[in-house]
């Protein structure tokens, strides 16, 4: 029997949620394996997000349970804990939208970011550690920011913006990351160098990606989560999923509107 401490980051355990009576997630189950790339995707109401809220601590589930294995740290039951304590325990969750400060400079931000218990200007007038300001260039340059340390946020372009937020992330030192659709909006070129920072990335932390882009999935996933109608259709690697005739009839079949959106 493999250590699931040693081999897994988080096992989600037959995790139900019904709000006001529509059963939104049933008995989904799902490990994820440490230093990899897992994406959880599906047609839209799947229950992607709703997972991941209960993995924050956002939303607490009818049932079952999401226990999470720090590195170097006894497991923990992320049931029942507070959004805040689960984020301090070392999982961190960039949403869709980018939430950067778009008058502070990029190495402000990271400073913010990792100062996330001070002030602004707490922050702003803060002389960091030797050792902080080596994590933060790292991190930047892990995600090709390096150069742009010193420009103010807003002059970014979108994908940069993205980076910079998931940088803001992996700055704070979590086992897992989480993120939400982060090649939303992105062109070709950029969605691609997402999926490259990405493997980049996973060297050092654990990733979950809930995405829509099926090249990016096809780019970067090593496991793949199929949800529908809040069960877990099926698990696999990209090619088993994409070949299933069940996933091919949610995508192509019903589904057909929902890829033509994105």
């Amino acid at each position: 029997m493999p250590d699931v401490k040693s081999e897994y980051i988080l096992n989600i355990q037959n995790v139900s949620v019904v709000f006001d009576g529509f059963q939104a997630l049933t008995d989904v189950k799902a490990k994820v394996r440490r230093n990899t790339i897992h994406f959880f995707i599906g047609p839209n109401g799947a229950g992607k997000s709703t997972l991941m809220d209960i993995v924050c601590g956002k939303t607490k589930p009818t049932r079952g349970n999401v226990t999470f294995y720090p590195k170097d740290r006894s497991p923990m039951r992320l049931t029942g804990m507070k959004e805040y304590q689960i984020a301090q325990s070392g999982v961190g969750r960039k949403f869709q939208t980018p939430s950067v400060f778009v008058n502070l400079t990029v190495a402000e931000n990271m400073m913010l970011a990792l100062k996330g218990h001070k002030s602004i200007m707490g922050c702003l007038f803060y002389k960091m550690t030797e050792e902080e300001e080596k994590n933060i260039d790292e991190t930047l340059r892990m995600v090709d920011l390096e150069a742009f340390k010193d420009k103010k946020a807003g002059s970014l372009a979108h994908g940069q913006k993205q980076w910079l937020e998931i940088a803001m992330q992996l700055v704070q030192k979590p086992d897992l990351i989480m993120l939400d659709e982060p090649a939303a909006g992105m062109g070709k070129p950029e969605t691609f160098k997402t999926g490259r920072i990405l493997k980049e990335i996973k060297k050092q932390y654990s990733v979950i990606v809930i995405e829509h882009d099926m090249d990016f999935v096809k780019q970067c996933a090593d496991v793949v989560t199929v949800l529908h109608e809040g069960k877990v259709l099926m698990e696999g690697t990209v090619d088993e999923v994409l070949e299933d005739s069940t996933v091919q009839a949610v995508y192509l079949g019903r589904g057909g509107e929902h890829n033509a959106e994105h």
